[in-house]
Parts: structure tokens; sequence; C-alpha cells
């Protein structure tokens, strides 16, 4: 088993030198971020052969609230240790990675990204840089579409009706704590609208299972690094990839990071710079018609995740109220703008 630095404290001169193998010469860090199931630290290295600086990833939190996200651990270093050299997605470049056989604990090594800055979800996007975006997005999912041998990647979870079943059960409760939380804040048909999309989410999961393809699970403003200039946008934290309908990640996407205005002037050029982007990547036998009612069908994926990240995070903070809000306003505003209920 490769070795598991399981915190920051754990890291030593001879820790790296093994991971990298090269001649670590020293080492310090800097915790960086805010993440609440994960920590993340710059390692200042001086070492042959290796950059001057790399990011370090850990499982945050008592073993109890390790063990809650696992599977999220497992997704995430299976990603950068199996899947992410197969896909043409712009991603931090990997340098190590190591996770114990319960997913408890975990390590990973991945390049620094500095200068670049994460977006904001509660303050939405330049029209530009989500053209920029969704273009990364559809570099994702072409590159392996309809792939049959995805299927055999085991911490890919297959979606069994099972597991349907439970992720509709999650999010079912997940929504009436979200509404207990949040009520009074939020418009009524907003409540109404996330109840009701409740009421079908395991039949919506199992709706449409072509076309498939990898799909990040959380594509957001948050998630994603742009950089000061230029178009090189990187996407960050795998711990939802799974196999899915390709469009659910862009209709989450343009859903949740555009002012309900922004988004209805500008999602039918976005979903066409997407699907022109997938057929210059190869895709074939996919229309702009199936393409679109693809992303009006995937809208529910917005208000799935809102509640589910809304409940399940850990802490409690005035920002992340605001983009959890956020997020469920604009995302139910978009689902019923295109009738995408009625698809189910």
């Amino acid at each position: 088993m490769n070795p598991i630095a399981g915190c920051a404290e754990d890291l030593s001169v001879e820790w790296l030198s093994a991971a990298l193998d090269t001649e670590v010469r020293s080492l310090s860090s800097e915790r960086i971020g805010t993440g609440q199931t994960s920590s993340t630290y710059r390692l200042h290295v001086d070492a042959d052969g290796c950059p001057p600086t790399l990011v370090a990833k850990f499982a945050e939190g008592d073993e109890t609230a390790r063990r809650a996200v696992a599977t999220a651990h497992r997704n995430e270093v299976g990603f950068y240790t199996r899947l992410a050299a197969t896909l043409d997605v712009r991603t931090p470049s990997f340098w190590y990675g190591a996770i114990s056989d319960d997913g408890t604990l975990f390590t990973l090594l991945l390049e620094d990204l500095s200068p670049r800055q994460p977006g904001r979800q509660v303050d939405g996007c330049p029209v530009d840089h989500m053209g920029h975006a969704v273009r990364n997005l559809a570099a994702l999912h072409a590159c392996r579409w309809n792939d049959e041998s995805l299927h055999a990647v085991d911490f890919l979870i297959p979606l069994t009706r099972q597991r349907a079943e439970f992720l509709g059960s999650l999010g079912s409760k997940a929504t009436e704590q979200f509404v207990s939380r949040f009520g009074s804040r939020l418009d009524a048909r907003d409540i109404t609208t996330l109840r009701e999309v409740a009421e079908v989410l395991v039949e919506w999961q199992l709706g449409r299972p072509t076309p498939f393809g990898v799909v990040h699970g959380d594509y957001r403003l948050d998630n994603l690094m742009f950089p000061p200039a230029g178009s090189d946008v990187v996407a960050v934290d795998w711990q939802t990839v799974t196999l899915a309908l390709p469009a659910r990640d862009l209709s989450y996407f343009i859903a949740t990071s555009l002012p309900v205005a922004e988004r209805r002037g500008a999602e039918e050029e976005l979903v066409k710079a997407y699907h022109d982007e997938l057929l210059r990547r190869g895709v074939v036998g996919y229309s702009a018609e199936q393409c679109f009612d693809d992303y009006r069908f995937g809208q529910l994926q917005g208000p799935m995740i809102t509640v589910l990240g809304g409940m399940t995070s850990p802490g409690r903070t005035r920002s992340a109220d605001e983009m959890f809000l956020a997020m469920a306003r604009r995302s139910c505003t978009a689902l019923r703008d295109l009738a995408s209920l009625s698809l189910v």
C-alpha cells in the first residue's frame, strides 16, 4: 500500500521524498481554502523534478464525519489515480494519491493552480467565462461518450433502482430540512418546486440512461478555477464524479451560475456552444434538439444537489447560506421556465 499522510502534521521531508520518488531537501506548508469535508494545503517544496509548490488534500473531521463521506473520498482519489488521464477535461495535474481501505483517510498531491481563483456562486459569472466553462465540460463528456468500458470502473457506483430509491429518500428528507431552514427566505413557488422535484427524483434518476458519460456531478462556479486572463478553466473537487446523462452537468452549471435574467438571455447560446464542442470532438448522432431537450430534463440536478449539499455540510456560515439560497432560487426558476418536470 502506498503511504498515506492523514493530515498536514503527518507530512515530512522523508514522507514526501518517498511519495514523489525524489530527494526532497526542504518542505513547508500553509492551509488554503475552506473545505468542510477535506482540508487543503499549499506545500513549498525544494526537490528535483518537482514544481516549487504543490497542493495537498486530506480528509477532514473526526472519524464519524470522515466515514460518512468515504464514498466521496474514494471517488476523488479514484478519479485522479485511474480516470483523469483518460479524459480531455482540464484538471489539476496529478502527482500522488493514496487512500485507506475504509476510505476515511486519503492523501492527494496535485498541481498548485495559483494565481487562478475560484468563481463565486452568489456573484454569478461573466457570459464569456461561462462559454469557456461549457466547452471544458463538453471536452469532459465527449471523450468517453457512451463508452461501455466505464461500467467496469469499480468506484463509479452503478445506478440501480435500489440506489436511486436510496438517493431519492435522502433527497426527500433533505428537501424538508432545507425548507425548514430556509423557508422564510424562499418564495412559495420555490418551496413548491423543491417538493415537486423530491417526489420524482427516483424516476428522474432512472430516466434517460443514454447517452451517458463521466459527469462531474457538482460542476459549478465554486469548483472552477479561472485564470486572471484567458480561457484555461480548471475543474476541481471530483468527489461526486459518476456516470449519468451528460447534460445534467450542463443544466446544473448554467442554472445555478447566472442570475435569472442573464440565464434566460444566454442559455440557448451556451447550450449551442456546448453542443458545437461535442460535435467538434467527435460525438455523432446527437442533434441540437436532443441536446436542448436533455438540458431541460437535466434541470432537476440543481434542486437535488442544492438541498443535499445544504443539509450535509457540517458547518453553517452566512456565506454558505447565501450560496445555497442563490442556487435554490435560480435552479427552481430555470426548472419552471423550461417546464422540466413535464419531461419526467
